[in-house]
């Protein structure tokens, strides 16, 4: 008897040995996992759920997630405003679940949407726009063309539509000093 009762226990305390070990690789696996996670594909994951997006220059943008490009995000803000925003512009995202997108799974549409042809769709609407910059200033403006790395756009008054005549000025924007662009109207 004595015998049987010493294999159990070390029968036991082999089990008990093996079960750490497993749960301590499946923990470090998690970890590697994780390790392999993009922003984008956190954000992928939350895609129709409400997050608020705090932005450089003290901006925050709000509303339901519609859409995750390959650089820049899109929210439904309500009322028919929607904000693109640039990843570069972003400094945390609040309301993503613990969820995620599996890394490379966007397919090859989305993967190649950057935020340029984002912009250039923009253009192609003539919608009036704001912009906000890094350095907190806004431009009330529409989206006239889209370089490699810069924005042209013609300024005038708050959701004005773009007349010569109510053009105030046309700037130059460095796409890298963009924090958000909304839609107006």
């Amino acid at each position: 008897m004595r015998w049987d009762g010493l294999f159990a226990d070390l029968e036991a305390q082999a089990d008990a040995l093996a079960q750490a070990e497993r749960a301590a690789e499946v923990e470090d696996r998690v970890r590697g996992e994780i390790g392999t996670l993009g922003l984008l594909d956190r954000a992928r994951a939350a895609v129709g759920a409400p997050i608020r997006i705090r932005l450089a220059g003290g901006h925050t943008a709000a509303g339901t997630l519609v859409r995750v490009g390959s650089n820049w995000l899109l929210l439904d803000e309500g009322s028919g405003r929607e904000a693109l925003v640039p990843m570069a512009g972003v400094m945390s995202l609040r309301g993503l679940s613990r969820l995620s997108a599996v890394p490379g799974s966007q397919g090859v549409v989305p993967s190649r949407l950057g935020l340029r042809q984002a912009l250039r769709g923009l253009a192609r609407d003539r919608s009036p726009v704001r912009v906000h910059l890094r350095d907190g200033a806004t431009l009330e403006a529409t989206v006239d063309r889209v370089g490699a790395d810069f924005v042209e756009v013609a300024t005038h008054g708050p959701g004005e539509a773009r007349r010569r005549s109510e053009v105030r000025a046309v700037e130059l924007v460095p796409i890298s000093a963009m924090v958000a662009v909304r839609r107006i109207g």
